[in-house]
């Protein structure tokens, strides 16, 4: 017999939970697969911050070992790391590097002697002597000096010191004249110019203030500690107003001429970074300003680093600096820069490296992950850079159609091939795809560099500096920046002897306008041969 008959109001009721229970589970799954991706993206943001904090920041060396082999964690012992005992081989003649000691992870150079380190310091020779009453033996004879025995060579440094320089001047009159006809004829030498008018500031000190912080990443606080030490009572705000002062008056004429320069070249490399002002008008404190940077080439002769300070991030900033400029523009994705016009526009491989650096799991080995894979495509393409690194132009470019070619080609098919990507490697994917035709230029210009690594190292210094000042007060502190930065960034890369050079820089231009300085500086760029002969130096 059947069973008893279940009634339908109980089915409609037992339909309707079945249904809600269906629903509550996908419901349940779709947060639970929102979750993981989100936990999947902390963990991605912790990793990277953890890489940031204690791992490798260097981009030239490959992060990940091919063949799944171990992956060097950033807490193993170094000494637990087995060395194959190779000969250390350059890489250009593929020869034994003799000159090398092979440590773990790299090839090191031998040290330097004691007299290579310090070849460029003045030399002092210190004697020990013994004292008179022990020149003599217990019998009273005279000791005979038979030579002197080398102990050591030190290095001496003695506190920075201060003078105050009292100028006078020589004042003469006829005494004939004056007999003859009652009134003194003076005659006195020209003074030299002050260069802050009734200020006790000499170019020698602007200099040493100047080179510390834009040079030394000494913010203004620090360097009112370290003059009262040595006797100086001067204010952070009266350097501030100083160095306004001189980039304003003197150096603005200089920036401008940089400028000029830079966009005549066919290679500019361009990037910006955050800065905070805090007394822009119209804005709160806490706004973001930026600081834009360009740079010359590697391979311009004339080595141009250009800091353009702007309260926004707009592409009209670059437009605007870039203003007749017609050559090749490499900067990384920031699509503000196609607003600058008549240039080509080249891509910068490093970001995309980075990318997909940022976008590797824990235990990341070319098997089990894809950004491992589009990583290691990166690599390939710097590997190849390395050995087309002494070619001319020419050859480069056709270097880079017959071998460089044939990766790309193999990366942008292998790309298609990452399917449903998520979080970082999300990120990494659609930056290499959105960059394609940027990142392909090289292959058309031998002239350029596949990275933006050129200007990302000049903008290293300020942001370095900025983790000691902080912000600029003003918009005219920040402008003033702009032009320091400029120009010590620039002789530092013409590899002129700061101190030196802009002593002497702010020395000749003491006391003149715009209009006296702009016809003299030829000979006073730091690129000039007049100025690499006076003050060249291979040190910084």
């Amino acid at each position: 017999m059947d069973g008893p008959m279940v009634p339908a109001v109980v089915l409609v009721e037992i339909r309707r939970q079945l249904a809600d229970l269906q629903s509550t589970i996908s419901a349940l799954t779709s947060q639970l697969a929102t979750k993981d991706k989100e936990i999947e993206r902390l963990n991605q943001l912790l990793l990277n911050a953890r890489r940031a904090r204690f791992g490798q920041s260097s981009e030239k060396s490959v992060y990940v070992i091919a063949d799944g082999a171990h992956q060097l964690s950033v807490f193993d012992d170094p000494d637990t790391e087995q060395n194959s005992g190779d000969m250390p081989v350059c890489q250009a003649c593929e020869t034994p590097d003799k000159g090398a000691v092979q440590v773990a992870g790299h090839a090191r150079k031998k040290k330097r002697t004691k007299e290579e380190l310090f070849a460029s310091l003045p030399r002092e020779t210190r004697i020990i002597d013994l004292p008179e009453e022990r020149k003599v033996d217990a019998q009273g004879r005279e000791l005979c000096c038979i030579g002197q025995e080398y102990l050591r060579t030190e290095v001496t440094a003695r506190r920075e010191e201060a003078t105050a320089v009292e100028i006078y001047r020589k004042v003469y009159a006829n005494k004939q004249v004056e007999q003859e006809t009652g009134f003194a004829e003076i005659v006195k030498p020209d003074a030299p110019a002050a260069l802050i008018p009734h200020s006790y500031a000499s170019p020698s000190l602007v200099t040493s203030v100047l080179v510390k912080k834009y040079v030394d990443a000494l913010p203004l606080y620090r360097q009112e500690q370290i003059w009262r030490r040595i006797g100086v009572p001067l204010k952070r705000g009266t350097m501030a107003a100083w160095a306004i002062f001189v980039a304003e008056h003197y150096l603005r004429p200089v920036w401008q001429r940089f400028r000029e320069e830079l966009i005549r070249q066919h290679v500019i490399h361009a990037d910006e970074t955050v800065l905070q002002v805090l007394k822009e008008e119209g804005r709160s404190p806490t706004s973001e300003s930026r600081m834009w940077v360009y740079a010359s080439s590697a391979r311009s002769e004339t080595q141009i680093r250009c800091f353009d300070y702007h309260d926004n991030r707009a592409g009209q900033c670059a437009k605007g600096f870039l203003d007749g400029f017609h050559g090749v523009l490499i900067s990384d994705g920031y699509s503000g820069y196609n607003k600058v016009k008549g240039r080509v526009r080249a891509g910068c491989w490093a970001h995309v490296r980075r990318k997909w650096r940022e976008a590797m799991p824990k235990d990341a080995a070319p098997q089990n992950s894809r950004a491992v894979q589009g990583y290691e495509y990166c690599n390939r393409l710097f590997a190849l850079e390395r050995t087309f690194e002494g070619m001319s132009d020419d050859d480069r470019r056709h270097a880079r159609q017959e071998k460089s070619r044939l990766i790309l080609e193999e990366f942008w098919a292998w790309l298609d091939t990452v399917n449903n990507p998520s979080g970082k490697l999300k990120e990494a994917v659609t930056y290499a795809r959105n960059q394609k035709k940027h990142l392909e230029t090289f292959l058309d210009h031998g002239e350029i560099e596949i990275s933006n690594n050129q200007v990302e190292n000049a903008i290293r210094p300020f942001v370095v500096g900025r983790k000691g000042w902080l912000f600029c007060d003003t918009p005219n502190g920040a402008h003033a920046s702009a032009i320091l930065y400029s120009v010590m960034e620039t002789t530092k890369v013409n590899h002129l002897r700061i101190d030196d050079y802009a002593e002497y820089l702010l020395t000749s231009l003491a006391g003149k306008t715009e209009a006296e300085i702009t016809p003299m500086l030829g000979d006073l760029l730091p690129w000039s041969a007049a100025m690499r002969a006076r003050f060249g130096s291979t040190d910084t």
